[in-house]
């Protein structure tokens, strides 16, 4: 097509200058140039509006050139260069893309002007070439390889209705052209470039080889990424964009009725999507089940549509006939209507079964489990959009069966999808049968599942189940129980089903007494201000402890105390290591569904109340009398309240914190305002609450210790600035003190030592405090010299005992209170107390009664006289670091020595069996070597007055331990890993210098049985396993540190070997023990994770759907302990080891092995596996 005068004013301009100048390389480029086949299939107006922009530009430009000199005319009449031929193409093509700009009109009269434009432009810099634009990111990467039916779908230029209509009209001019651009499109969606032509079309027959071949071809590729489960940031809105095409396909070809005129439309996309869907191929096929989905998807709406419009014309025609005057070409036409209606009805019908008989019940046990997922979740959709077809028990089974999905995600999807059918309490009926066959495994998953988060909506569906009374008495007690459970997640998706529970007792147990009317009149008005008045409340928190008390797994056992004195793991007790116990745990998620709890003072006043004085009384029918005897609680029940009554106290008082910041986290002055009124109350009350408390409750270590953590959530500050009596304060601390010597229990001993701390904390009380503590010393002090003067042969037992509480009493106190000054100080000779100091008395009291092994009482004896002594030296150490800040001399240096000897001889003594106390030792002697340490990375900032040397200060302090005591803790520690290795069933790799064990460490004749049936025998075997790796844990991290302080394996002909002897089987006792000797190779280096993607890359594509094998993994990392020892070593014990382990501040550190380097130890595994 030759392009008109006006389209192509460039090609005049090139005439004009190939005139001038007779060049044949001018005179051909411009021809090349434009002569553009694609012009050719634009029209002429078109390719007018197209070339008339850039002349119009260019005759802007002359117009500003047209003053120039005659340099530049000489200029624009040389002969054109590549640099202008570029121009002249970017010019070009810039007008072919930008049809939409409007076009400027080319006035005829400037033709002659663009010439001299057309020969050369402007190269002095008066023009300059525009910036290129920054290319914005796509957003999908599929959109730009994308032709045809793929781009219009991603193009996000038209709405989806728009791109149906398109297909649908392209369709009905050509359907084999049409369809098998939706072939292809489909295909695309897969990630498959490859297409079919209309052959493949034609010939339906040969689908399943077609697509045969075609993945064949396409996993030769070997592509492990599909766009479906991409995540990149291109296709995160992929499956939105596809399935809602097909929607509105669907819609659009029911609109137009071609989906039930033309048969051939529907069949033609099952006949390629169904065989997509069973290929072997994983994009293919959950690429197909996700379209199939989807189109069943829209056709349930259409049914559901349909069955809506059929029951109006079904109106409608009644309506008609009941009119007095019928009209029958009206009703004849409704008719009709109705006619064609069901005919689509059962069309449509047949499509949902089809798809679902060849694609979901093949797909919803498909090996891939998000398909699963993608099955249950429109399986889901169908029942809740078409309930009169897929609400049947056959459909239903399918959810049922996916509950014991081997995938977390499929089984928490059916919980969500039964979770929304129960909310209807319209669907009872239909979901009766379903209930019975399948509550057992809803209530399994809610108890036992591996996945807290699946347990937690599990126990949602079954407060659901519970709402419309389909869940079983034993189910309630079994999900009840959960309260207990370890999981926080757990525990409050519990809170509400657990409330439900307190709510139904409480409502029983009202009609038993006679219903609500009787009860408030027998109790008379409420005063809201006296909390010790009996009140309705009562009897609810009564119920709540009876079922609190039932739902306790230990609810055989009538002792009150959670952990009886003597009981395995009783000195180990939770308390003392600060850690909630399963009753308070389950009290703070039990106050979040309660409302009755935020008012914690109903709770204490009926704790306080004396509920013995109704049992003395005569029984009688009076209402009150037995409504007070019905809320009369146990001992037992007693211990459960006060434990829900400090987290009601805690939970109360986070609320009001929680309450001073709006959603818009904003603080307001009246929510503030309502806060602090809200603290003040509460520390008031508290400080009135608690000594009454103690009072009733303090004769039981059990509830003593829950009672005195109350002191811990008291504000002390508020409670100062209410500038209330300082007298009763300090009487709370008399009953803190009398608790604290009354009672030998650890927890209750714990809770005394936290509370006083706690009271320190306050300035202002803390000289109050200070006396209190001072008079616990006195008392425990003299204690122990009367009990070290007595006879330990005429006092027996009751001696041991006495011994035992009065050392417990002094390392609680030592522990928070500085016990330098007390330690040191002697008494005054007399015949009932010993004059020694305390520390030599504690001293004393290891070595003499390590010997006497046959009490267990002398066993805790021991132990906590060496934790009274190292908090003794750990006091002094801190004295000697303030006085180095302070630039003050350094007196009464700390002699260990004696200590040591002591230790030294109880790891002797005890060498033929391990023990706690043998534990206890060893840990003690390398802490203490440890502490003393850190004082050789300590300067002070400015000289010490008085000319002390430093230097000669610090070397006295610091020591490194003797090799005999270095020989028992090597043997300490292989004691203990063979101790873990015998428990745990683990093999380990033997040194030749080892030394035999010739006591058969802890023989137990019940280990050599495989399976035990009693379940309470197997949990006590894995608590002694796990108790067993916490004691070998614990000796290693002492011995790390110690070996990382330079004062173990450090010196002498045996250096380095402790070392070796630890990293010896770190690959064979479980992960916890490698990474405590992790430590001594310092941190590892960071890499990069650019450096690991080609590694990720070349890893074969069968690989990636292998499990996982243990082996593998302990490969890698054997590997990459290999590439880190490759690193340059660094000194052990040096500057720059320290330094990474963050042991020195940084300063100089003086070598104590005159200035001889320490060798690295290369510690090779004689294993070739590494980790567990």
């Amino acid at each position: 097509m030759e392009l008109s005068d006006p389209a192509a004013p460039d090609n005049s301009a090139l005439t004009d200058a190939t005139n001038r100048r007779k060049s044949g390389r001018t005179r051909q480029k411009p021809v090349t140039l434009y002569e553009d086949p694609n012009l050719t299939q634009v029209s002429n107006g078109r390719a007018k509006r197209k070339r008339a922009e850039p002349q119009g530009k260019e005759a802007e430009n002359i117009e500003e050139e047209e003053p120039e000199d005659d340099e530049s005319a000489g200029e624009s009449e040389s002969d054109p260069d590549e640099e202008e031929l570029k121009e002249r193409r970017k010019r070009a093509a810039k007008s072919r893309k930008s049809p939409n700009k409007p076009a400027a009109k080319k006035p005829k009269t400037a033709r002659n002007t663009t010439t001299k434009l057309a020969i050369r432009p402007a190269a002095s810099g008066v023009k300059k070439t525009p910036k290129p634009r920054k290319p914005q990111a796509p957003q999908s990467t599929v959109i730009d390889n994308g032709t045809g039916l793929y781009a219009e779908v991603f193009s996000q230029e038209d709405t989806m209705d728009d791109v149906a209509a398109g297909w649908i009209t392209r369709y009905q001019a050509h359907q084999t052209s049409a369809m098998c651009d939706l072939v292809n499109f489909i295909l695309k969606c897969t990630g498959c470039d490859l297409q079919v032509d209309v052959h493949d079309i034609e010939d339906p027959d040969n689908v399943a080889s077609k697509l045969t071949d075609l993945q064949e071809e396409y996993q030769a590729q070997k592509i492990t990424d599909y766009p479906l489960i991409s995540k990149a940031k291109a296709s995160a809105s992929f499956r939105s964009s596809v399935t809602e095409f097909f929607r509105s396909l669907i819609a659009t070809a029911h609109a137009s009725s071609l989906l039930y005129s033309d048969e051939a439309l529907i069949e033609n996309i099952e006949a390629w999507v169904t065989a997509m869907s069973s290929s072997g191929n994983r994009p293919f096929r959950h690429t197909a089940t996700v379209i199939a989905l989807s189109i069943s998807n829209a056709v349930c709406g259409l049914v559901t549509e349909i069955i809506e419009s059929t029951a109006k014309t079904m109106r409608q025609k009644e309506g008609e006939n009941k009119k007095k005057t019928v009209n029958k070409g009206r009703v004849a036409a409704l008719q009709a209507t109705l006619n064609d209606d069901e005919k689509r009805q059962r069309f449509a019908e047949g499509i949902l079964r089809d798809l679902f008989d060849a694609v979901f019940v093949h797909r919803y046990r498909d090996v891939d489990p998000k398909i699963r997922v993608d099955c249950v979740t429109a399986l889901g959709t169908w029942i809740t959009t078409l309930p009169d077809i897929f609400f049947e028990g056959q459909y239903l089974r399918y959810l049922g069966w996916v509950l014991s999905d081997t995938s977390a995600p499929t089984r928490a999807e059916v919980i969500k999808q039964l979770s929304r059918l129960f909310k209807h309490k319209d669907n009872v009926g239909r979901l009766r049968a379903f209930t019975e066959r399948f509550r057992p495994r809803i209530v399994e998953m809610a108890a036992r599942d591996a996945e807290p988060s699946i347990r937690a909506s599990s126990v949602g569906l079954l407060d659901l189940i519970r709402d419309v009374g389909l869940l079983e008495p034993d189910d309630i007690d079994t999900i009840g129980k959960l309260i207990f459970d370890t999981e926080p997640r757990v525990r409050k998706a519990v809170a509400g089903f657990f409330a439900e529970n307190i709510n139904d007792h409480f409502e029983s147990t009202i009609e038993e007494l006679g219903g609500e009317e009787g009860i408030d009149e027998a109790l008379g008005e409420e005063d809201e201000e006296d909390f010790d008045t009996p009140r309705k409340t009562w009897l609810k928190l009564k119920c709540l402890a009876e079922v609190l008390r039932s739902c306790d797994s230990d609810n055989d056992e009538e002792s009150p105390d959670p952990i009886e004195p003597g009981a395995p793991g009783a000195s180990d007790s939770l308390a003392a290591m600060g850690v909630d116990s399963r009753f308070s745990l389950a009290a703070q998620a039990i106050c979040n569904g309660l409302p009755e709890l935020k008012e914690w003072e109903i709770l204490a006043g009926y704790l306080l109340y004396d509920h013995s004085s109704i049992a003395q009384t005569q029984a009688s029918d009076d209402a009150r009398h037995t409504f007070m005897a019905r809320c009369q609680p146990s001992e037992r029940q007693e211990f459960l309240l006060l434990e829900v009554l400090n987290a009601a106290v805690k939970q109360r008082l986070v609320d009001a914190v929680e309450n001073e910041t709006e959603k818009k986290g904003k603080k307001t002055k009246a929510r503030k305002n309502e806060s602090r009124e809200i603290q003040e109350t509460t520390a008031v009350h508290l400080v009135q609450v608690i000594p009454r408390l103690l009072k009733k409750f303090g004769a039981s270590s059990a509830t003593a210790s829950v009672v005195l953590r109350l002191e811990h959530v008291l504000n002390l500050e508020i409670f100062q600035e209410l500038r209330q009596d300082s007298k009763t304060f300090s009487s709370l601390l008399d009953d803190i003190n009398k608790q604290f010597l009354t009672h030998a229990d650890q927890n209750v001993l714990a809770e005394a030592s936290t509370a006083l701390l706690h009271a320190r904390s306050c300035e202002d009380l803390e000289e109050v405090t200070e006396g209190k503590v001072q008079e616990l010393w006195e008392d425990t002090i003299n204690a122990l010299r009367v009990l070290k003067t007595a006879n330990p042969v005429e006092g027996g037992s009751e001696y041991l005992i006495d011994l035992c509480n009065t050392v417990r009493r002094i390392a609680n106190l030592a522990s928070i209170s500085d016990c330098v000054q007390i330690f040191d100080t002697r008494a005054r000779k007399s015949a009932k107390s010993a004059s020694n100091s305390p520390l030599a008395l504690l001293i004393d009291t290891i070595g003499n009664t390590a010997a006497e092994q046959d009490a267990d009482e002398t066993d805790e004896t021991i132990i906590n006289a060496m934790k009274a002594v190292l908090f003794y030296y750990m006091w002094m150490a801190r004295s000697i670091q303030e006085n180095m800040a302070a630039n003050s001399p350094v007196t009464n240096l700390p002699n260990y020595s004696s200590f040591v000897e002591t230790l030294v001889a109880v790891l002797a003594e005890r060498s033929s069996r391990l023990d706690n106390v043998r534990l206890a030792a060893a840990g003690t002697l390398l802490d203490l070597y440890t502490l003393f340490a850190t004082f050789r990375h300590i300067r002070p900032s400015k000289p010490i007055s008085g000319d002390q040397d430093i230097d000669a200060t610090i070397k006295e302090l610091v020591k490194e331990i003797s090799p005999d005591a270095q020989a028992h803790i090597t043997t300490t520690f292989t004691a203990a890993e063979k101790t873990y290795a015998k428990k745990s069933k683990r093999s380990l790799d033997v040194g030749e210098d080892d030394d035999p064990l010739d006591v058969d460490l802890d023989s137990d004749p019940e280990d050599s049985e495989d399976e035990d049936p009693d379940e309470r025998v197997a949990q006590e075997k894995q608590h002694e396993v796990l108790l067993a790796e916490k004691q070998l844990c614990e000796l290693t991290g002492k011995i790390v540190l110690a070996i990382v302080g330079r004062v173990i394996d450090f010196s002498g002909p045996r250096k380095g070997k402790l070392k070796e002897r630890l990293v010896r089987n770190k690959a064979k006792l479980g992960s916890n023990y490698k990474e405590v000797v992790a430590f001594l190779d310092g941190p590892k280096p960071k890499r990069s994770h650019k450096a690991k993607a080609p590694q990720a890359a070349k890893k074969p594509v069968a690989e990636m759907s292998k499990p996982v094998v243990v082996e593998h993994d302990e490969e890698e990392e054997q590997e990459e302990e290999e590439e880190e020892e490759v690193e340059e070593p660094v000194e052990e014990g040096g500057d720059e080891d320290l330094r990474t382990r963050e042991f020195e501040d940084g300063e100089g550190i003086e070598d104590d092995s005159g200035g001889e380097g320490q060798e690295k130890v290369v510690e090779e595994s004689e294993d070739d596996i590494v980790g567990d």
